[in-house]
């Protein structure tokens, strides 16, 4: 039996297909929505199509952005020689956290998963492989310490070593199974001064 009307159970189903929001939190999401006032509503709504449409690619690095390059790969300060190899733009923004790296990234968009059916050629490493064909000193692979992280790490590893790039891993502050988005930025920190080389 429906408790709400039809605009109400549409409403809450749409915003229950969030990751993370389960269906309460959905119905308290959509009873705040609907008491805010109209132009707030339209304002959010504005916004997320709006980020919709603009965000791609960074031409660079492949993080999300809604210009050409990202504000870091556009920072001519930064030390592009080095370049750290995340999983997604929440690990960037992660590391970014810690105010002590100074080089780029480049950002996966996934891991190498053979049970999910994720390749390599379903995550931007093609992408990574032609930025080594400019001057670059050292790749640091900061995948997650999950299973998923550790084979793509291991495979990254097996690409670059023939180019002749220096590859690092980071340290294992991190712990095993963790997101680097939830970690803190001590341990983070650590976990980039500890890299080893593979």
């Amino acid at each position: 039996m429906d408790y709400y009307s039809n605009q109400i159970s549409k409403l809450i189903e749409a915003l229950s297909c969030l990751p993370g929001i389960g269906t309460k939190s959905a119905a308290r999401l959509a009873f705040h929505l609907i008491h805010m006032p109209k132009e707030d509503v339209q304002k959010l709504a504005n916004t997320m199509v709006e980020a919709r449409q603009n965000v791609r690619y960074c031409a660079e690095c492949c993080t999300l952005t809604d210009q050409e390059l990202c504000p870091i790969c556009s920072n001519r300060n930064r030390d592009h020689k080095t370049i750290m190899v995340v999983e997604n733009t929440r690990d960037l923004a992660a590391y970014e956290k810690t105010g002590k790296y100074n080089g780029v990234y480049h950002v996966l968009h996934g891991a190498i998963s053979p049970m999910l059916g994720i390749g390599p050629e379903d995550i931007k490493l093609k992408e990574l492989i032609k930025r080594l064909e400019g001057d670059v000193e050292e790749v640091i692979i900061a995948t997650n310490s999950s299973l998923e992280g550790e084979t793509t790490a291991m495979y990254i590893s097996k690409l670059i070593k023939p180019i002749g790039v220096k590859v690092s891993r980071i340290a294992s502050g991190v712990p095993v199974g963790g997101d680097l988005e939830y970690i803190d930025e001590v341990t983070l920190l650590r976990a980039l001064e500890g890299r080893t080389e593979l």
